[in-house]
């Protein structure tokens, strides 16, 4: 049996993305998302945000960036990966999402968005395509059914 690596996610940049390039030349985009998650605490619900860093790499990496701005909401496809290393004779460690697949969806940012309010990169073709996004429902009792 194959193992899986499989995340998907949308949220909200909380930094404009920063481009870089190897000296190879490959371009590699990194920013952070922020995904908000509702927990019900008594009788209220509450917001509560993770945030994860997100690593973009190649051509797609190099057209998308300029539409990542702080406040702007996407949507990640990838894989989690482990990197590990020492520094100053301590252990380290971080996750980060390396996305095959980013779009922007509508809202927030200071940035311009492509029109119609989506814009899409995948990593494998650098096809585009817009895709319909549906907001998730809000449940007011513990069971959703």
């Amino acid at each position: 049996m194959k193992d899986i690596n499989h995340v998907t996610l949308v949220g909200r940049l909380t930094r404009d993305a920063e481009l870089r390039y190897t000296n190879s030349g490959l371009q590699i985009c990194k920013f952070s998302v922020a995904v908000n998650t509702s927990k019900k605490s008594g009788d209220s619900w509450t917001d509560e945000a993770n945030f994860f860093d997100v690593v973009l790499m190649g051509r797609q990496a190099e057209s998308v960036h300029r539409f990542l701005k702080k406040g702007k909401q996407v949507g990640v496809d990838g894989e989690l990966r482990h990197d590990r290393w020492e520094q100053d004779g301590q252990k380290r460690s971080r996750v980060e999402i390396f996305a095959q697949f980013v779009q922007l969806l509508g809202g927030g940012g200071s940035g311009g968005g492509a029109p119609g309010g989506g814009s899409s990169e995948r990593s494998d073709e650098g096809s585009s395509y817009d895709a319909p996004v549906a907001e998730p429902d809000r449940f007011e009792d513990d069971v959703p059914f």
